[in-house]
């Protein structure tokens, strides 16, 4: 199949940078992200009496889990006015006041105040996980609508000023909310077996009694507010359907609580708002905790307030979760649990969720068979935009993700398992046609950042086949794609295929490659980099080499970061390289064999008092190091241990070279090199001024002092 570098679209491109987060389609690729019932605009981009904050990607900050790293302050008397989109009647605030504090804004339609305040709050807000190691104060926003009780046009002006309280203003989504839909004939109201549409009764039975009656029907949920004090148990076979999520309105902190279900549970059109203020994992606070059956759906729902929207376990074959809004939950706004079979999510629109905004974790069982498409994410606070932990046939597709917060990526494709027992990544794993704007974020738990795009062979080596294709990367604060094993063992990543990806203005690299493994990229273009192409730097240093095949059509990102002793900043440039540094310092190093634990990574490690020693008694024995790139070295100086109680020796080494690792040529022929404490215990090799290596080997025919090759430090000079 040919295939095309697909950039990000001429009209999202303009509603970036105009403040709006609408997005269509071109001719030959479907629109990242979710068809949305509104239009968002940014408040740094609408006229202010306040003050504006950001840009800033520092973790903890106001600016940094903003929306485009950027909002506007105001104080009282001060406010914000946005000019409205499009036609609409409602408004959805993003906003944030000091920690304990509460109160209104003031609203005005071209000038007038209308009678209806706007109430904000900081109780949904400040949210702390010490239990999470890296994690600071977060969940700094949240999100209050009103409906304005008139129409306004495209050009209108809607101002919100403050009366007194601090308040952060992030973005306004401006929504043209339809009228309550009727009762379906043949339904079962709530409000017939009791419920309260007031909010101050419990309706809880009344909502049990309507389900029991309601068996292989309809759930009527009318206009109104409901206020549930428990969950809901024992749902199956039937369909929960409300007026609209702007007209019904249940007020719970756990909807749906059950561990299964005989499925075909339809949940459509009302919100759920909970009254969830802090994280307790082993509380339940969720819209559904566990199972609602095979062949169910979940649609047009509005989930707020909530530890996690949906956390699914047991058997949830074939679901569909589509076409819903996620907005403030403590953690997860999804988590397909294990043993999720043929699920799609798509089409939602996810904003300020507290962890992972999307996640796939294939505990127990394997999710298989199952997608994250066309949804838009915004300001994941806490971790990723999307997850796959795991899990067999896996596909994310068509996703719009943008400003993720500390220990995130906008897409994380990961072997970190948490617990037993758990099912790597398997199969083919297909990450397609996703836009990625501002994602990535420093990790304060590695003291280094994390890419856009990450594929972690955390816990164990990844053997899928991923294939990334047809990415966009806009304005990652670091790297647009990265290779790790983030626990820090080694662990290769193979088999990874990225075909077809525009990068703009990374902040620092294009490929980030921290593990052993090999990738290959072909039609990825970049501009605007910050730093180098490539930072190739696998950790730990002995774990083996990295290698970047190129297929062709590669442009903007050939060069590499030139000293892994430190971290590429932000737009830093790579630095020109120190003539006098050691070019194999830290650098992937191996060997034919090893005696013991004195391994090849030993004679780079920067430690003249540790040493490779190989096998024993088994001449020729050679070590190979590789220098990332093809290297000008002039000069091996080789050390063995400086205490005296090694005493002098001499090795037989010849000194061989290759440039793609497979051919070696010899660089200076076999000769018999001096090791004496008395003089340091080095010897020195001076190589032929026109050698040009990236893989450098000795190999070791003899040992006078012990039957082995034996180097504490291997050091290769760009001089003589």
């Amino acid at each position: 199949m040919h295939r095309t570098v697909r950039g990000m679209p001429a009209a999202l491109v303009v509603a970036l940078s105009a403040g709006l987060l609408t997005a269509t389609a071109p001719a030959a690729h479907a629109a990242a992200g979710a068809t949305l019932p509104f239009t968002s605009v940014e408040a740094e981009s609408a006229t202010t009496t306040g003050s504006k904050i950001g840009p800033d990607h520092t973790q903890g900050t106001l600016a940094s889990e903003a929306s485009g790293r950027q909002a506007v302050r105001i104080t009282s008397g001060q406010r914000v006015e946005f000019t409205v989109p499009s036609a609409a009647n409602a408004v959805n605030l993003a906003y944030s006041v000091p920690d304990g504090q509460s109160g209104t804004l003031d609203v005005y339609v071209n000038g007038t105040r209308i009678s209806r305040t706007l109430p904000v709050t900081s109780k949904y807000s400040y949210v702390d996980t010490p239990w999470i190691p890296g994690a600071k104060t977060h969940h700094f926003y949240d999100n209050a609508r009103l409906m304005l009780g008139q129409n306004v046009q495209a050009g209108d002006k809607v101002a919100f000023q403050s009366t007194g309280t601090q308040v952060t203003v992030d973005v306004a989504d401006f929504e043209q909310v339809a009228a309550a839909a009727a009762q379906p004939a043949g339904s079962v109201s709530v409000v017939s077996k009791g419920a309260d549409p007031s909010g101050n009764g419990d309706s809880t039975q009344a909502f049990r009694d309507a389900i029991a009656s309601a068996q292989g029907g309809v759930v009527w949920i009318p206009p109104g507010d409901y206020r549930l004090t428990s969950a809901l148990s024992g749902v199956q076979n039937v369909t929960l359907q409300g007026a609209g999520s702007w007209h019904s309105v249940v007020h719970t902190s756990r909807f749906i609580d059950q561990s299964s279900s005989s499925g075909s549970v339809h949940i459509k059109n009302f919100a759920v708002i909970g009254e969830v203020t802090e994280r307790v994992d082993s509380n339940p606070d969720n819209f559904v905790n566990g199972s609602l059956g095979p062949n169910s759906s979940v649609s047009g729902m509005w989930l707020q307030h909530l530890k996690v929207g949906l956390w699914l376990l047991g058997d949830n074959d074939n679901l569909v979760v589509e076409n819903n809004r996620f907005l403030d939950m403590t953690a997860d706004g999804l988590n397909l649990n294990g043993n999720a079979r043929g699920v799609r999510v798509r089409n939602n629109f996810l904003r300020n969720q507290g962890d992972d905004a999307l996640a796939m974790w294939s505990l127990y069982a394997p999710d298989t068979d199952s997608s994250f498409e066309n949804n838009t994410i915004s300001q994941p606070n806490l971790a990723n935009g999307i997850a796959i932990y795991g899990g067999t046939d896996i596909a994310v597709r068509n996703n719009l993700i943008s400003d993720t917060n500390a220990l995130g990526s906008g897409i994380a494709i990961s072997n970190q398992k948490f617990l037993d027992p758990f099912h790597p990544l398997s199969g083919t794993i297909t990450v397609d046609g996703n836009t990625l704007v501002r994602t990535g974020a420093m990790n304060p738990n590695w003291n280094h950042p994390m890419g856009a795009l990450r594929v972690d062979s955390y816990d164990s080596a990844i053997n899928a086949n991923i294939t990334i294709t047809d990415t966009t990367i806009t304005d990652s604060p670091y790297s647009a794609f990265e290779f790790v094993s983030g626990g820090g063992q080694g662990y290769p990543v193979r088999n990874v295929t990225v075909d077809g990806a525009t990068v703009r203005n990374t902040g620092t690299v294009v490929v980030q490659a921290e593990a052993q493994g090999a990738a290959t990229f072909s039609n990825v273009t970049a501009t605007g980099v910050g730093a180098a192409g490539i930072y190739n730097c696998p950790y730990p240093a002995s774990s083996g080499t990295f290698d970047l095949t190129d297929g062709g059509g590669n442009s903007g990102w050939s060069s590499t970061w030139s000293d892994c002793s430190t971290w590429p900043q932000p737009g830093q440039g790579n630095p020109d390289p120190d003539p006098n540094r050691n070019l194999a310092k830290g650098r992937p190093a191996t060997a034919t064999g090893s005696q013991d634990v004195y391994t090849a990574g030993k004679a780079v490690d920067g430690d003249a008092n540790s040493y490779w020693e190989s096998t024993n008694n088994a001449f020729p024995q050679s070590w190979t190091v590789d220098l990332g790139s093809a290297e000008a070295v002039r000069r091996l100086v080789l050390k063995l241990p400086p205490s005296s109680a090694w005493g002098a020796r001499t090795q037989t080494i010849t000194v061989l070279g290759s440039t793609d690792g497979s051919t070696y040529a010899t660089v200076v022929g076999s000769a018999g090199y001096r090791f004496d404490p008395a003089t340091g215990n080095t010897a020195t090799i001076s190589l032929p001024g026109s050698t040009s290596l990236r893989y450098l080997r000795l190999s070791v025919s003899a040992n006078t002092g012990w039957p082995a090759g034996q180097f504490s430090e291997v050091e290769a000079y760009p001089t003589s």
